[in-house]
């Protein structure tokens, strides 16, 4: 398989305009009529809720860190499927990254740099413009020359103070032999409210997030010669693109047949809506690449029609039209479950649950689970859970909201109780908590959760300390910390993780069949875990 080709788009430092430029450019580039795919490097949720709005399909992440440095190639593929081009945001700085102390002169792990040379695709800089002048050429022929396997193919200024200040930025570029893309004005209406974890997630944002990259498409396709990004756009990689259902029966060593995962696949692509979704027919070689299209949102995820509005609820896991099927749904005592039936996950969305991979619903749902997405703001538990999965996300935004749903709380409490599966990640440990901030929560954690004085950020080689729906005790995992909250009160449930930092640190709880972290993990890296909490949902519903 040939790559579509991408440019990379990087930043000598962490808020010189990249995530404006990237999403601008995904949205005029779609406008033109081309099938965009939107990449964002690293463990960030929030980028890629933007760049889906802009592209009308699933903005996807390629972190070497949590998934491996050999998959980022086929998730890449994976991603671009149908496509003609890509756009890959970069994180931080270009250079920026995990470094090893034993290697000093090593690409960071986790760097754009590293991501663009496993690419092979361009880097175009964008460089904020306020404060340079000629002096830009210098550094321009510092990021061109450090890294030989990183090719800079060009910039694109940003926030230009007048014609004269461009003039000069032109010059200077000129001097060291790179081509200006585009030059971009000042344009201080076009800034995103942001909060403590930084940009406020496009599908709390609402139509303001809508409004805002539709400004940024307009203001790219006005000041950038979309032609010649096209035309610079590369790559140098072959190779099949990853699939889930390959991905599962490897990590699985053999515990389920490639046959038993098939027929999970078929059975799934039968029940749901993948047939009316474009995206699952240019795909169908990779036996599960669409089968997170099942009856919720993610169909519409897929689809380069319809309001941003309606995307980003499909692509930040808010459920569209279903709400009232979920809430009318009738219900399916698991002892009377129809012969064959999928175990059902249910997987919370809405404002207050905004973080996730768009591999996890894909690898889910080829070992063999149908998915509802529900909201915990105003759904109640959906009829047949079998497993439930509570991802990242604001909690803390929401608890008053999230308080008032008792019914819900309670059902969860009480699913717990008699050993329903539950993956809480972040957002999710906060909401099993006895309480947030002073709200009452779910009540399966022995904690009290509050906001903190201070940021917690950081991957973290972790290992799972004990025996869990999810991982056996010694695996080890790499994940990603990312929160402003802390956990106080805490009672004696058995540790998640452990892991080093300056000291030793156990984190997060399993108790019964529910596991609480912090910890972010990505699905793709870990598709052994995705089997183990499937096949502790078909226990459960069987039982």
């Amino acid at each position: 398989m040939v790559s579509t080709p991408a440019v990379v788009i990087a930043a000598p430092a962490s808020g010189s305009g990249k995530t404006t430029l990237a999403t601008g450019l995904v949205g005029a580039l779609r406008r033109a009529g081309h099938e965009v795919a939107p990449f964002k490097v690293g463990p960030d949720y929030i980028d890629p809720g933007y760049h889906g709005l802009a592209a009308g399909r699933p903005g996807r992440n390629l972190d070497p860190v949590l998934v491996g440095e050999e998959r980022v190639v086929p998730l890449y593929q994976h991603g671009t499927a149908g496509c003609d081009i890509a756009i890959v945001e970069g994180v931080m700085g270009l250079f920026d990254g995990r470094i090893d102390p034993n290697r000093a002169d090593a690409v960071a792990e986790g760097s754009t740099a590293q991501v663009a040379s496993l690419l092979g695709a361009p880097v175009i800089l964008v460089v904020d413009a306020r404060g340079h002048s000629q002096s830009l050429a210098a550094l321009l022929h510092g990021f061109a020359t450090f890294d030989s396997s990183v090719r800079l193919g060009g910039v694109i200024l940003n926030r230009v103070g007048s014609e004269r200040h461009e003039q000069v930025l032109r010059a200077a570029c000129e001097r060291v032999g790179l081509p200006v893309l585009g030059a971009l004005p000042r344009m201080a209406e076009l800034s995103v409210p942001s909060r403590h974890l930084g940009l406020i997630p496009a599908v709390e944002h609402g139509r303001a997030a809508d409004a805002a990259v539709a400004a940024m498409t307009e203001l790219v396709a006005t000041h950038v010669d979309l032609a010649a990004v096209v035309a610079l756009a590369g790559g140098a990689v072959h190779g099949a693109a990853w699939d889930p259902l390959a991905e599962l029966v490897t990590a699985t060593a053999g515990t389920r047949t490639d046959a038993s995962y098939a027929e999970s696949a078929r059975t799934h692509r039968a029940a749901g809506s993948a047939d009316n979704d474009p995206g699952a027919s240019r795909a169908a070689d990779s036996a599960a690449t669409n089968l997170s299209t099942s009856r919720t949102a993610g169909s519409a995820a897929h689809r380069s029609t319809g309001s941003a509005s309606e995307y980003a609820a499909a692509q930040q896991n808010t459920t569209l039209s279903t709400r009232s099927e979920l809430a009318g749904a009738p219900s399916i005592p698991a002892p009377h479950r129809p012969a064959g039936a999928l175990p059902i996950i249910a997987i919370a969305g809405g404002p207050a649950f905004t973080f996730g991979y768009a591999e996890h619903r894909e690898l889910l749902a080829a070992a063999g689970a149908e998915i509802v997405v529900f909201d915990p703001l105003t759904d109640e538990l959906p009829s047949g859970t079998a497993g439930l999965v509570l991802p990242g996300g604001f909690p803390e935004e929401h608890a008053a909201q999230l308080s008032a749903n008792e019914k819900l709380r309670i059902a969860i409490a009480e699913g717990a109780a008699r050993g329903l599966p539950i993956h809480a990640e972040c957002a999710g440990l906060l909401y099993l908590t006895r309480s947030l901030d002073g709200h009452a929560m779910a009540g399966v954690i022995d904690a009290d959760a509050e906001f903190g004085p201070r940021l917690t950020l950081g991957y973290r080689d972790a290992v799972a300390l004990a025996d869990s729906v999810l991982w056996a005790a010694g695996s080890r995992v790499r994940g990603h910390e990312f929160h402003r909250t802390r956990l106080t009160n805490t009672g004696s449930a058995t540790p998640a993780w452990g892991w080093r930092t300056d000291a030793s640190v156990t984190e997060g709880a399993i108790q019964g069949n529910v596991h609480a972290s912090y910890l972010h993990t990505h699905p793709a890296g870990n598709p052994a875990a995705i089997a183990r909490f499937v096949s502790a949902a078909e226990r459960f519903a069987n039982q």
